[in-house]
């Protein structure tokens, strides 16, 4: 149970009190600072706490984003201010200091709630202000003032507020049109309904997982019906982050889920259209696992691009400045979003593909897309990084240092490799991983390929050895993530028998659940996978290397029954870890609002 304590005179026919209940508080009331200290300290510490003045006035929704939102320790709107557990003991420190003879603090601000935040502020304690646009939240003055607010109040409706925040402020184009406009109002429904988003992302992925096994029948309806569910399941994906957003249900558990089904759905749905396309007498399994690595990899460019710059110094370049300036022109913002094939556009054009095409067809028009739209985006990010004169923090460094996901191969080897910084990291890098996949690609399973696959090490770990601070040390995880996947890939196709390139799709899955569970825990500040399950899983050179091996020494059947193990054993570690880290009290509630995925 939350507690609120008004503070100050009742004002008459103020709504205050029923607002603060219908927001789930306990109401107590407090004449002046002294007995405002003393209530707060009598709130368990275990409890979300907050005090608001009496005379506020304002929309219902404006208090709901200042005081329930789970996400922030410390969070204030005009007239009102509210701690969770991790922020009660900055409140009653800032609090005491007000009721202090001296009063701890010279802002002139007449009411208790605003000059405790001011105290806040001035102390550096991270206390969040929501944007709160046209809702209205102040303490008005006097009589005439209180009417003025009052009428301010009338004249905005809350709920039209609250429905319009719900929706993502920056989407794709078939997202923004094609299904916000009623997706919100499901959002609406549901948290009228008491479900949560949890409950609606698990829905979403359940929707796409039967999707997947009407592909997988390989009958035309089967593939009408799929993509049908398909769009039902991008619906619901949208909905649970409009219902999260409007209802401020943020959760660990939901960022765990959010982060990870997305791929899953989409994924689960590549194996339906290869496993639908056998059935008649197609085999697509090398285009399925090609989508798979294709999209991955433009996921990572994403990921380590935007790591090795998020707090750059001196974030200017003029390909910046261009893109700025192209943004600022209407329709271009919408052609640039569109062309990148962000997931809206991507799930419709396979939906419709799906269901009026072959997964052939389906999967080469992906392949095509998906490879102009990573040209497209790594081409610019590339000449931003070279006209950019940034200095890059240690910060950055360590987050692609762990975004490369080196194993103890590479570990031990960057030991004893001598001299300074190299700005030859990513030409490392690069020429180890063409040379490991042109070799799997003109020798196949072969003790050639093992000894390029030694070389791949040693670049690799040479890549590594140094801080990743270089202008595009970003792609060197990309890099990384396409030699290993691809080398699987080819080595999996030249094994030339049945079963291998489905075990190989399921052996890259389970590996780049662990890539992306490894990027959302960097976001949400949580540092990356631990050191131990990098190493029990080998590192992307010592899983390179170990693939290489067993396809030299084994026969192609004995290879597949390899892959197939070692893609239940690497995805029952990853999974097992990742369970444990997501659920645990310590997760970060971290909820995408960035790029469409």
């Amino acid at each position: 149970m939350s507690t609120a304590i008004l503070t100050g005179q009742p004002v008459p026919g103020s709504s205050i009190e029923g607002d603060l209940r219908s927001l789930g508080f306990d109401v107590r009331t407090a004449s002046d600072a002294a007995e405002t200290e003393t209530l707060l300290a009598q709130v368990p510490g275990d409890q979300r706490v907050a005090v608001v003045d009496a005379g506020f006035v304002g929309h219902l929704h404006a208090l709901r984003l200042g005081l329930t939102d789970p996400r922030f320790p410390l969070a204030a709107v005009p007239g009102a201010v509210t701690a969770q557990p991790a922020g009660r003991q900055a409140l009653t420190r800032a609090m005491a200091r007000e009721n202090s003879a001296g009063g701890g603090t010279t802002v002139a601000v007449d009411h208790l709630a605003d000059r405790v935040v001011a105290a806040l502020d001035a102390d550096g304690a991270g206390v969040h202000h929501p944007e709160l646009g046209s809702l209205v939240a102040v303490v008005p003055a006097d009589p005439q003032a209180r009417n003025e607010a009052r009428q301010a109040v009338a004249a905005v409706d809350d709920e039209a507020v609250r429905l319009k925040s719900a929706v993502k402020s920056r989407d794709g184009f078939f997202t923004t049109y094609c299904i916000s406009p009623y997706s919100r109002y499901i959002a609406r429904w549901c948290a009228r309904r008491g479900l949560t988003p949890n409950q609606v992302t698990t829905a979403s992925l359940i929707t796409a997982l039967i999707a997947a096994a009407c592909a997988a029948t390989g009958t035309r309806g089967g593939f009408v019906a799929a993509g049908v569910l398909l769009i039902a399941s991008f619906v619901l994906d949208c909905t649970d982050g409009q219902l999260a957003r409007y209802s401020l249900q943020y959760s660990t558990l939901g960022a765990w889920l959010d982060a990870t089904f997305d791929r899953a759905k989409e994924y689960a749905y590549y194996a339906g259209l290869a496993l639908g396309a056998a059935r008649g007498g197609d085999d697509v399994w090398a285009l399925a696992l090609g989508a798979m690595i294709l999209q991955t990899c433009r996921h990572v460019v994403d990921f380590s691009f935007n790591e090795a710059n998020h707090d750059a110094t001196a974030n200017t370049s003029p390909t910046a400045a261009l893109s700025d300036k192209l943004d600022s022109v209407g329709w271009t913002v919408w052609v640039r979003r569109m062309i990148v094939l962000p997931i809206g556009e991507r799930w419709a054009m396979i939906a419709v593909l799906t269901a009026l095409t072959t997964p052939r067809i389906t999967f080469y028009a992906l392949l095509i897309g998906c490879a102009f739209a990573a040209t497209y985006t790594t081409a610019g990010r590339v000449l931003r990084s070279l006209t950019r004169k940034a200095r890059r923090t240690d910060r950055a460094a360590q987050a692609l240092a762990d975004l490369a996901d080196s194993g103890p191969l590479a570990e031990l080897i960057g030991r004893y490799l001598p001299g300074p910084a190299r700005r030859t990291a990513p030409l490392s890098a690069a020429v180890g991983a063409i040379a490991v996949v042109l070799a799997a690609w003109l020798w196949g399973p072969a003790w050639q390929v093992v000894l390029l696959a030694g070389l791949y090490v040693l670049l690799s770990a040479e890549a590594v050895s140094h801080p990743l601070k270089g202008a595009l040390d970003w792609l060197i995880p990309p890099f990384f993530r396409a030699a290993e996947y691809c080398t699987v890939l080819v080595l999996a196709a030249k094994a030339d028998v049945n079963g291998a390139l489905p075990a190989a799709f399921g052996l890259v899955a389970a590996v780049a659940y662990h890539h992306y569970d490894t990027v959302y825990r960097i976001r949400g500040n949580a540092g990356a996978s631990p050191a131990w399950l990098v190493r029990a899983i080998g590192g992307h050179e010592g899983r390179t290397l170990l693939v290489t091996v067993l396809a030299a020494v084994l026969t192609a059947s004995q290879f597949t029954v390899a892959l197939t193990a070692l893609a239940v054993a690497v995805a029952l570690v990853v999974l097992f870890e990742s369970i444990r880290f997501w659920v645990s009290s310590g997760a970060p509630a971290v909820h995408d609002e960035g790029e469409p995925a």
